[in-house]
């Protein structure tokens, strides 16, 4: 496979994480951008591996993807506290950190 192909694919996706961080408010989106942009650099370091043929960026796509999964673990019990406490997703209606 042309290793520019999956660039541009990461390249892609990593630019529709950006959009949605950027422009959408609830938090839910928010957080499924910040997925997204992890899967494309890991899609990143799958490819360039291949084309190397050094199994580096296979050691660094686990270590992102514990990074994600640690996050999704934190990242949802936020969302779900924030979400009991005031019945919204939309982050601007969260501008206090206290308890």
């Amino acid at each position: 496979m042309d290793s520019t192909i999956t660039i541009f694919i990461s390249m892609a996706l990593f630019a529709i994480g950006i959009i949605g961080v950027l422009a959408k408010r609830n938090a839910l989106v928010l957080f499924l951008s910040i997925e997204l942009m992890l899967n494309a650099a890991n899609l990143l370091f799958v490819s360039f591996a291949y084309d190397w043929g050094n199994q580096t960026g296979l050691v660094w796509v686990f270590f992102v993807l514990v990074v994600a999964a640690a996050e999704a673990a934190v990242g949802l019990a936020i969302i779900i506290n924030l979400f009991r406490s005031k019945q919204v997703v939309d982050i601007d209606q969260f501008n206090e950190l206290r308890g």
